[in-house]
């Protein structure tokens, strides 16, 4: 370890498994920006499933072991780059991705996956933006192109990729139905953008959704369980109405036949597919929301740095999401 280097606590993987691998260490060494880097100092930052998949090692993204988790941070610019002209210290700040990982009290990022956060968005607000809104946005926008006037059915609309798909539909005129388990996680839903909630825990919910929207059926599903939702979905899609795959946990049958009558179709989303340009304009749809006011995040629960253990298996194992899950680092 050489002389000075400055330490920080962080989480760190050194094998891939079960919650119990991730690591609370203090002797992490800082990271020094480079280029086009900059050094965030975290306040807050995004727990996410996906975090949860990379960690047991069924992802397609393996970093190299030892590794520390998290894409999405919240804090202040500590310092930049010798190349990066976009941001200075002290300057407020959430991103889409991170270097050196987020479960840390300082993590590293490319400046082109950082964006300004606005005064109105506390941090933990900020943790919460970039892989649920961008997510949100590319599922509605890029895979399904919606269109104004049309339906959606947010299917799992209480956490944070829902709640997101929830305010961005409402704002770009889609008619918005949501589903979530727990009447706290319905109040949530029909608070941000969703016109109708339903139960999905409820036996005969896909009956009554039928019944909402008509013979013509949901133009739009967001999908955030595909692995138990999607035969169903296949039925209550319109004529060349598309179901967009955000989340599965599993295998599911489904009968092709289905998508022939109605020609539609199933597509699967992930947001490391964007390219930097559609991060771009993901980014400026969604900072307009923030200073509009559409754009709001509602923060679900909190652990400390060092519960990441509990907030991985909370993530998994815990029903009926509200809001977004995150790590505070203050």
């Amino acid at each position: 370890m050489a002389t000075g280097q400055k330490l920080m606590r962080a989480i760190r993987v050194f094998e891939f498994g079960g919650p119990e691998v991730l690591k609370l260490q203090s002797d992490v060494a800082v990271p020094v920006p480079k280029d086009h880097q900059v050094l965030i100092k975290v306040q807050a930052c995004g727990v996410n499933p996906v975090d949860t998949y990379i960690r047991s090692g069924t992802h397609s993204i393996k970093p190299p072991l030892p590794y520390t988790p998290g894409f999405d941070v919240a804090g202040i610019i500590e310092a930049v780059g010798e190349s990066v002209s976009a941001f200075k210290k002290g300057d407020r700040v959430f991103t889409t991705r991170t270097i050196s990982g987020g479960y840390a009290e300082y993590a590293l990022a490319a400046d082109h996956t950082v964006y300004t956060l606005p005064e109105k968005l506390d941090f933990k607000q900020g943790a919460a933006i970039g892989i649920p809104y961008f997510t949100a946005y590319r599922a509605l926008l890029h895979s399904a192109c919606v269109k104004p006037g049309e339906s959606v059915l947010v299917h799992g609309a209480s956490g944070g990729v829902g709640i997101a798909a929830c305010q961005i539909a409402r704002a770009y005129g889609l008619k918005v139905l949501g589903t979530a388990s727990t009447e706290e996680g319905q109040k949530i839903v029909l608070q941000n953008g969703a016109h109708k909630v339903f139960n999905h825990k409820e036996a005969n919910y896909i009956d009554k959704i039928k019944k909402s929207v008509g013979e013509k059926g949901v133009d739009v599903i967001i999908e955030m369980l595909a692995n138990v939702n999607l035969s169903n979905d296949l039925n209550l899609l319109s004529r060349g109405g598309r179901v967009i795959v955000v989340g599965s946990r599993g295998a599911i049958e489904i009968n092709p036949r289905d998508t022939m009558t109605k020609e539609s179709s199933i597509k699967g989303v992930t947001l490391f597919s964007s390219t930097k340009e559609e991060f771009q304009q993901f980014a400026a749809a969604l900072q307009a929301g923030m200073e509009i006011g559409w754009l709001k995040p509602v923060i679900g629960h909190q652990y400390l740095l060092e519960k990441a253990t509990q907030a991985h298996e909370n993530i998994i194992h815990s029903s009926g999401a509200i809001g977004k899950m995150i790590l505070l680092l203050k």
